[in-house]
């Protein structure tokens, strides 16, 4: 199904030099917010308090939250949690007041507000969690990597496998310089959003990868260049209305998911948008680059030719 055709190959590969350059400065921009800023990292990873309290109705978040910023808690996350009515707080370690102390503070103020709100449960979360965690999420990260670099060098040939992981964490990096940047919340929902990207991302550079080795079987005459143009405009449909759709539904939960999956949408928007721009203008040039031919991916049809042709 086509709603958008192209009548002329788009020269996407002759912009291939300014689109690489500006994807490295942007890289080189993320990578020094992150390497100055730093992520602003959740209760989740530097450790601190995790309170389940409870109200007789409906639980208000804005007016919870404004509570706590009224008593010097401004950075709390609030949100539901199982239902309406039951709410989950994270507080970060406040070196002056123990965990114990901290919860009671809170209470004292929610029952100000509301004398219905009951308390569940409270743990605190040590920092040495926290460290397992980032080792963790980076180790996720890691792995991700290597699997999606194996993947596609099995399937298609090294080169490919190469250029699309160099695109997937390029998105990664960009990703995480804007949550460096403005400072954003970075939790484990978002950890789990930055390892959906590498998966989604690289499924748009398994689609142009595949166009273009069909392609090299079937335009013995074309160049590289021509080869790769023709394949991206010939995806550029499926491109429009796939990721079209799923930024509809990550709008959805980035308007109107509240606050639980604000962050976390927030991370996917800016995954896809980029996950789009690196498979199209990232990746195919770096393959490019490195030199693929057609030989690299129709050699195995040559040989089995030459077999046939023996009597």
């Amino acid at each position: 199904m086509e709603f958008f055709r192209f009548r002329r190959d788009i020269p996407f590969m002759s912009w291939g030099k300014y689109t690489t350059t500006i994807s490295l400065l942007t890289f080189i921009i993320a990578v020094f917010f992150l390497a100055t800023k730093g992520l602003n990292l959740g209760v989740d990873f530097t450790g601190g308090t995790v309170m389940e309290v409870g109200y007789s109705q409906a639980a208000d978040l804005n007016k919870a939250r404004n509570t706590l910023a009224g008593i010097g808690m401004p950075d709390a996350s609030i949100q539901h949690f199982g239902n309406s009515s039951d709410v989950l707080i994270r507080l970060p370690t406040k070196p002056e007041i123990s965990s114990a102390q901290l919860s009671e503070v809170v209470m004292k103020a929610l029952r100000q507000e509301d004398n219905t709100v009951e308390m569940r449960r409270v743990e605190f979360v040590g920092p040495q969690v926290g460290e397992e965690l980032v080792e963790n999420g980076a180790l996720a990260l890691l792995i991700v990597s290597l699997g999606i670099i194996a993947y596609l060098a099995m399937r298609f040939e090294w080169k490919f496998g190469v250029a699309a992981i160099i695109a997937n964490l390029h998105d990664v990096i960009i990703i995480l310089g804007f949550f460096a940047f403005f400072q954003w919340e970075f939790s484990l929902t978002v950890l789990a959003a930055v390892l959906a990207i590498l998966g989604y991302s690289v499924n748009e550079s398994v689609v142009v990868f595949d166009r273009i080795r069909e392609n090299f079987r079937k335009m013995r005459k074309a160049s590289v260049e021509q080869v790769i143009d023709n394949a991206i405009t010939r995806t550029m449909s499926r491109t429009i209305i796939t990721h079209g759709c799923t930024q509809m539904a990550v709008c959805s939960m980035l308007f109107f998911g509240g606050e639980a999956l604000h962050y976390f949408a927030l991370a996917l928007t800016i995954g896809i948008c980029f996950g789009i721009y690196s498979a199209v203008l990232v990746a195919s040039p770096i393959v490019m680059l490195l030199g693929v031919t057609r030989e690299d991916l129709v050699k195995i049809e040559k040989k089995e030719t030459k077999e046939e042709a023996v009597p």
